[in-house]
């Protein structure tokens, strides 16, 4: 059995204490529990802040990161962009640059796998090198887990407007 590991970076426009991210560091709990409470949800990295916004795994102060699994891909979208989520997404210009390339990543790992930093800096990369496939890809071109039986999956082709 597989479930879904997600990352996600984010370069900001000004530091978490600057007053033009003041609204998107007030919905972080907000958000956070959405998603903790959400059909499917398994785990998300946090530091002892609660949040992931104070973890730096980059060279460059500005980028922000965030983990999560979730029990299925259909499920991890769902709470993308179906819920309040997708607002915030929807605002992402105010907040943050936007990255040439891949800033997000999913992959399968076994059920119980907590994916760590490294390994997912290591999927994003790969995800930003030499596109999708089944070690790294997005919700717009999903792959089944690499022992899964030929099975459809529906890709997701929403789009959260800039």
């Amino acid at each position: 059995m597989y479930q879904l590991a997600q990352v996600n970076i984010a370069r900001m426009l000004a530091p978490l204490d600057d007053p033009l991210m003041a609204y998107f560091v007030a919905k972080l709990d907000e958000i956070n529990a959405l998603s903790e409470h959400s059909p499917g949800f398994v785990w998300r990295f946090q530091t002892e802040a609660g949040n992931a916004t104070d973890m730096r795994p980059y060279e460059d102060e500005r980028i922000i990161f965030n983990m999560s699994v979730w029990s299925s891909l259909e499920v991890y979208t769902d709470f993308v962009y179906k819920t309040m989520h997708r607002e915030i997404m929807q605002m992402r210009r105010q907040w943050f640059e936007r990255f040439e390339g891949a800033y997000t990543a999913v992959w399968w790992v076994p059920a119980g796998h907590i994916p760590g930093v490294e390994e997912a800096k290591e999927r994003l990369e790969h995800l930003r090198t030499y596109g999708e496939s089944a070690f790294a890809f997005t919700p717009k071109k999903p792959f089944p887990p690499a022992d899964a039986p030929t099975q459809t999956i529906k890709p997701i082709l929403e789009e959260c407007p800039a």
